[in-house]
């Protein structure tokens, strides 16, 4: 993928690139399409490293038919009821002009901001629309959808944060009412959050700027805001000033511009998921699993009402919503005249994002990637025009003790990942005096050596002893190996110091031994990097996301 030149990157700052496929957690998929793309281009739009494909996919994009003053309002008026930085509203008017393009991405709306990869995600988008603008001389406009037509409660309701003692500590928002039914866009806060929020306050280690973020924070996360529009929000604060549009998706007054596409999925029972079980299908013949396998009776939609959120199943040519049987037709007309009462499931959700947006490139994550390789078809099915995709970034933030600490005893970042004592063990044996390791290794070889020349002259004394002198060897062995595990345990002992350094650095690195940019939330490095974070990201991060970038804040 293109990058960024090097020399807007500050060495002391960016610490190290290291390759993605040395990372376990990083899946193949990323790792082929960033560093061999050939190896999976028939999955995909085409190669973001190729300025051919985005002059074509641009212009593909630009004479697709869509109503953008329609969106654009739509857009600007969230960002005016959320007070969003004025760069925001800037870019959203943009929207409007028949010529903007969108760098477009997304994720559910998390509690305090999701993870530290939602902000990687948005990082991202960011960097690429100032790319495309600069390179290819279009307005280029940032957009976070924020994923609130999802109802997954269990996975947005919590936010990890490391403590002052750098223990995990878990903050959780008590359930809302219609959390797990409703989408989360329906869902508000209430009193709840103030515990949280004050959760947050005896949880996170007091820096310089613990007040601004809490208050920031509570501007947002207050009783009587809906989940999504307190995320938006958070956002704004985050990146909206470097001129990000968040975008509520299960914004109604957006809705009457996807009747269509519900429609049109309605009006072809099965056909969705049939096109992406056969991409998936594909994928496998590459060598990639398919991120999703579509039930037979799966289609793209659910409904929402009072009730909730349920999805739309089909049978024998009709479509079952709860009990009731409706034939396509009817189904069709529904979403024609009431869109509002129709979501997306994840497969055309990708593809109401692009009806909405002129989106020239989606910056995916891991998971998205994989949907998207499924999608192809689907667009085409539609007569939508598909995005490029490009991996967003992935990196771990450091501070300056946590780089010393991996500087001065060259541990690689993946070995911080195992759960046992492997990787301390093995630091430890490497600060042993070397007299002690010489000594232990001639040990072993003249015990092998003088019990082998032992041998002969016991067999012929006795032949059946001859085992006994193998055991004897192993024992000795085992003896020597309980002696080296106690010098190391002792030097465990005498060495504190790098016993709390290797742990400190390891949980920051790998908080309960997943990826930190899974794991700890944005609140987190927002209270020890400050709302500027943001930007200070935008100018350190390169744009080449085929590798893993350690950064020392």
């Amino acid at each position: 993928m293109s990058s960024q030149p090097e020399a807007t990157v500050a060495a002391s700052i960016l610490r190290e690139a290291i390759d993605l496929r040395r990372l376990g957690w990083i899946r193949p998929l990323v790792a082929d399409y960033t560093q061999r793309f050939d190896a999976v281009a028939p999955l995909f739009a085409g190669d973001p490293a190729d300025a051919a494909a985005w002059r074509a996919t641009i212009a593909r994009v630009q004479r697709e038919p869509r109503d953008r003053a329609a969106i654009a309002a739509v857009a600007g008026r969230q960002l005016d009821d959320r007070r969003a930085p004025a760069a925001a509203r800037t870019a959203a008017a943009l929207l409007a002009d028949p010529t903007t393009v969108t760098i477009l991405t997304g994720q559910q709306a998390g509690v305090l901001g999701g993870p530290l990869y939602t902000l990687l995600k948005a990082v991202t988008a960011v960097q690429l629309a100032r790319q495309v603008s600069a390179r290819h001389g279009v307005p280029a406009v940032a957009v976070f959808w924020v994923d609130a037509d999802d109802h997954d409660w269990e996975e947005i309701r919590s936010a990890s944060v490391l403590d002052a003692a750098f223990e995990v500590r878990t903050l959780s928002l008590a359930t809302l009412t219609g959390a797990g039914a409703q989408p989360v866009g329906r869902l508000t806060l209430d009193a709840g959050v103030e515990n949280l929020l004050a959760s947050a306050e005896a949880a996170l280690p007091p820096t310089e700027f613990t007040p601004d973020v809490l208050a920031r924070l509570r501007a947002h996360y207050r009783p009587g805001v809906r989940v999504s529009t307190a995320f938006a929000g958070w956002l704004d604060e985050l990146l909206g000033a470097q001129g990000l549009v968040a975008f509520e998706s299960a914004d109604r007054d957006a809705r009457p511009l996807l009747g269509d596409l519900w429609a049109a999925e309605a009006g072809h029972p099965g056909r969705t998921t049939d096109l992406a079980r056969l991409a998936g299908a594909a994928m496998r013949r590459l060598g990639h699993e398919p991120q999703v396998e579509p039930a037979a009776d799966a289609t793209g939609l659910f409904t929402v009402d009072g009730s909730g959120r349920r999805p739309v199943r089909q049978r024998d040519g009709e479509y079952l919503v709860g009990d009731a049987v409706r034939t396509p037709a009817a189904l069709a007309e529904e979403a024609r005249r009431h869109p509002d009462r129709f979501s997306p499931n994840v497969l055309l959700r990708p593809l109401a994002q692009d009806r909405l947006f002129p989106t020239v490139c989606y910056v995916a994550g891991p998971s998205e990637l994989a949907y998207h390789a499924q999608l192809g078809d689907v667009y085409r099915a539609f007569g939508i025009e598909r995005p490029l995709l490009y991996s967003r970034a992935t990196a771990t933030l450091l501070d300056s003790a946590a780089a010393r600490f991996l500087d001065r005893y060259q541990v690689p970042l993946e070995a911080l990942q195992e759960r046992d004592e492997s990787a301390l063990n093995r630091l430890l044996d490497s600060q042993l005096p070397p007299s002690i390791e010489r000594t232990l290794a001639e040990l072993d070889r003249l015990m092998a050596d003088r019990l082998a020349a032992l041998q002969p002259d016991v067999s012929a004394v006795d032949p059946t002893l001859a085992g006994a002198v193998d055991t004897t060897l192993q024992k000795m062995r085992d003896t020597a190996r309980t002696l080296h595990a106690k010098i190391v345990q002792a030097s465990k002992r005498k060495d504190d110091t790098l016993r709390r350094q290797f742990f400190r650095t390891r949980t920051l690195a790998f908080p309960g031994g997943a990826p930190q940019e899974r794991t700890l939330s944005v609140a987190f490095f927002a209270n020890r990097y400050g709302l500027g974070l943001g930007a200070r990201l935008l100018d350190v991060l390169p744009l080449d996301t085929s590798k893993h970038y350690l950064i020392v804040l």
